[in-house]
């Protein structure tokens, strides 16, 4: 299995709160623009397959803060992959610090519906992970 992606992001001061740490709902939106990244990454343009996915469940865990200015390293990989579901694992650190860890849960569906609908081989072989469930 490949390692994981890790997406940087630099906490800004407006994604803190007045403990000078990143609010807790900004750690989702730090995920979802990193899954958009890695797909980049990888050269997958999930329309192209006629695809998309959608979020059904987050699970959020922190061990640590995050606070302005220090970088989260958030490293991420398919963890599970079942029928037209998929999980995403996220693990974010700074400066090896642990953070956050994150599980989501997204279905896929055709584009453009809420039909669901498997992953593309080429896209589950390219997001790679575990052989499906």
């Amino acid at each position: 299995m490949a390692d994981p992606y890790v997406h940087r992001v630099r906490v800004r001061y407006v994604d803190c709160d007045m403990q000078r740490v990143v609010y807790n709902a900004h750690y989702l939106t730090f995920v979802d623009d990193g899954v958009e990244t890695w797909l980049q990454v990888l050269g997958v343009n999930v329309y192209d397959h006629g695809w998309d996915f959608m979020l059904k469940k987050a699970a959020v865990e922190w061990q640590g803060t995050a606070t302005v200015h220090e970088v989260i390293d958030i490293a991420m990989e398919v963890v599970r992959w079942g029928h037209t579901s998929f999980d995403v694992g996220y693990t974010g650190t700074v400066e090896g610090r642990p953070v956050f860890t994150c599980t989501i849960t997204y279905v896929g569906v055709k584009a453009g519906t809420q039909e669901t609908m498997p992953a593309p081989p080429e896209v589950r072989e390219r997001m790679g992970g575990p052989p499906p469930s």
